[in-house]
């Protein structure tokens, strides 16, 4: 009693999250008091999960510019013009609490909120991908695995990649990242912002009701403690077959240049997408017309219902009928509820009473921006590693650990061939997709790191990047931009401050060093559990464009000549061997970063002359070499150093290349990269390990 004694002396700005400084701040931007229903939309839009307060000074330092950027960040999602008329839109996005609270409809509706900032952008969805961390592979992941597979594959969007990290660090923190990526002609790409005075505003999808009031305020912009199941009414509720509906009403409205206009209801609803509507001009919106499900709900709740597969649309009055009829069509609930103004304000009406008015800069342009205090954290002695087992035990060790097994067990409850474009299911580095009639491809990716940037942030930013662009390029693709996830603890603590500017840092400067920009993304802040931050988790999906699918890398055959091209030379710190067999620390190897991008550009210029091309991450050389192995199942006559560090060793970028006799000769290395023969393909067996044992333990089942 006594803390709801407390709770209820609080001012109200307090109770929902704004700070005496915020308060004050709205005071003098208004000039006069604000109601309870104008707190609550700034209580949302300035929330972190909105607002980006901690981090929007931070990431203007990321390169958005470049010759194919037909739209950087400040939209939906980002698009690249893929030429021949042909545009790729893509982005990632976090649901982290929501799935750490509940796991499956938190999963799933963060695949939907994906999708709809793909639709937002004028475009259909083509692929999903997600990043799964969790503590284990125990109930809470499978629920979450359930719920991705559940939406994505209701609504016939594949799901090709991603990755799946297992880590006591985030046991109590998961992250559920979520990637779409989708196609558009380069001239129908959509934006958000109203631009027509008198224009009618249309909402269209779900009923709205009281699920996900508050998840942007409640949820993602707090840390999680010991009352975190209480926030389960906080969790949105998914409807994946309205989402489909959803999906084909939006692309069709699009196609026929009925809108001029889109945007989805996503984190605070209604308040969130009509201030980035109403930016430039205003919008008037009648909350009484919006369908809703659940009886006397009041104005604020209707204004900031985070109910899911909701769009809006700006639609000109001569072509009201006509986007009625397609929507009707598709038997989703529509309503017309507002229109654009020339007043620069947003302004809610309650039958026909004004319960709110806001200039729309207000929630959006004046959000308060902080500079973070930053705390370097000085490097921890690297602690040597003792009696380590023999090679072959480690091999089978690393490579059967939940750490590093196989990931079949997930990615077959997803959907991966639905649209018949997957050329390349997951598996090795990139999936790749038909750009159909042509024989052109996308290849995709999403990746990230945590244990390494928990000793180096800025390395971990860095190697973010550089693992992404390898990847694409070890599947034949040239990569030509990123969306970034970016999951860090409390950015009160300078020492989180510090994590998150380093690996903004290091993330920027392997953009410049590639010539690349990241157009879209998303932060997600105060992943911490009573107090305890996650590791700083920067999560990279990338996007490259595949000259002819029928030349991608695939599998290293008899005869083969095995090269390792290799941009320096690799250590243990942070490694999964030492977070197996020792303690995480030390320093990892800076990163030459004009060798890491020369990497990246050999690999993109040979992989269509190669039989397998694999990047090496996690595990070290030795695990890469064995999931080539498996992934072909050849084994290869090798000759390496026996010493750890060579074997299992992380850090600079390396990659595998497995090419036929006879033809390694036309792989000429380049200035700054290091190339040279390891083996070659043949027999049964890897480092003295047969094949058989690596696959009984690497797709062993629970």
């Amino acid at each position: 009693m006594l803390v709801l004694s407390y709770i209820a002396e609080q001012p109200i700005h307090r109770q929902l999250g704004l700070t005496d400084g915020e308060n004050a701040r709205i005071l003098d931007l208004l000039e006069r008091e604000p109601n309870h229903f104008e707190l609550a939309v700034f209580s949302l839009l300035w929330s972190e999960h909105c607002g980006y307060k901690h981090s929007a000074l931070l990431l203007k330092r990321l390169p958005s510019a470049g010759a194919r950027v037909l739209q950087g960040p400040g939209e939906n999602a980002g698009v690249l013009d893929l030429g021949e008329g042909l545009a790729v839109t893509f982005k990632a996005e976090s649901h982290n609490h929501p799935s750490a609270v509940e796991p499956f409809q938190g999963a799933a509706t963060g695949v939907g909120g994906i999708l709809r900032d793909i639709i937002a952008m004028g475009a259909r969805p083509i692929a999903l991908l997600d990043g799964l961390r969790f503590g284990a592979p125990d109930a809470h992941f499978s629920r979450a695995v359930a719920g991705v597979g559940s939406y994505g594959n209701s609504v016939g969007v594949p799901n090709v990649g991603g990755e799946v990290v297992f880590d006591d660090a985030y046991a109590s923190n998961c992250l559920v990242n979520a990637m779409c990526v989708g196609l558009l002609p380069v001239d129908a790409v959509m934006s958000a912002r109203a631009d027509t005075a008198g224009a009618l505003l249309v909402l269209y999808g779900a009923t709205t009701g009281r699920d996900g009031i508050g998840g942007a305020s409640v949820l993602a912009s707090q840390e999680l403690g010991e009352e975190a199941a209480d926030k389960r009414p906080s969790v949105q509720v998914g409807d994946p077959f309205t989402g489909k509906r959803l999906i084909e009403v939006s692309v069709e409205l699009v196609d026929r240049g009925l809108v001029l206009s889109l945007q989805d209801c996503g984190a605070a609803g209604l308040a969130s997408s009509l201030s980035e509507m109403a930016a430039d001009f205003g919008i008037d919106v009648h909350l009484d017309r919006v369908p809703r499900r659940e009886g006397g709900m009041e104005p604020w709740e209707v204004m900031i219902s985070e109910s899911q597969e909701r769009m809006v649309a700006i639609v000109a009055p001569g072509r009201l009928a006509e986007v009625e009829a397609v929507i009707d069509r598709w038997g989703l609930h529509r309503a017309g509820i507002g229109e654009v103004t020339e007043t620069g304000e947003l302004r809610a009406f309650w039958h026909g009473a004004e319960v709110g008015a806001i200039p729309a800069r207000f929630l959006t342009e004046d959000c308060p921006r902080y500079v973070v205090e930053c705390e370097p954290r000085p490097p921890s002695p690297e602690v040597e590693l003792a009696d380590l087992p023999a090679t072959a035990e480690l091999l089978l060790g690393l490579l059967g650990s939940d750490a590093l097994r196989s990931r079949a067990f997930v990615t077959r409850r997803y959907d991966q061939l639905v649209q018949s474009r997957t050329v390349r299911r997951p598996g090795l580095d990139a999936a790749v997709l038909r750009l159909r009639p042509s024989y052109r491809g996308l290849a995709l990716t999403l990746d990230g790191t945590g244990r390494l940037g928990s000793l180096d942030p800025f390395a971990g930013g860095a190697a973010a990047i550089l693992e992404a662009a390898r990847n694409i390029a070890c599947a034949g693709g040239d990569p030509l931009g990123f969306t970034d996830c970016l999951n860090f603890g409390n950015p009160e603590k300078p020492e989180v401050g510090w994590e998150l500017s380093e690996s903004i840092e290091g993330m920027a400067q392997a953009c410049e060093a590639l010539g690349l920009p990241i157009v879209s993304g998303n932060v997600s802040l105060y992943n911490d559990t009573d107090g305890r931050s996650i590791p700083p988790t920067p999560v990279v999906g990338c996007v490259g464009l595949v000259p002819d699918v029928r030349r991608v890398p695939g599998r290293w055959q008899s005869g083969d000549v095995i090269l390792l091209a290799s941009a320096g030379a690799p250590a243990l710190p942070g490694s999964e061997l030492q977070a197996r067999y020792g303690k995480v620390s030390g320093s990892p190897p800076a990163f030459d970063l004009a060798a890491e991008a020369a990497l990246v550009r050999f690999v993109v210029d040979v992989a269509s002359r190669c039989t397998l091309a694999h990047d090496v991450s996690d595990g070290g050389l030795a695990v890469a070499l064995a999931e080539a192995a498996l992934h072909s199942n050849l084994g290869a006559l090798l000759d390496l150093p026996s010493d750890p560090v060579s074997l299992f060793g992380e850090g600079p970028g390396q990659v595998i290349l497995a090419v036929p006799f006879g033809r390694a000769e036309e792989i000429v290395s380049r200035p700054g990269i290091g190339l040279r023969r390891i083996g070659e393909v043949e027999g049964d067996a890897i480092l003295g390990v047969p094949v058989s044992d690596l696959r009984s333990v690497w797709e062993r089942e629970e």
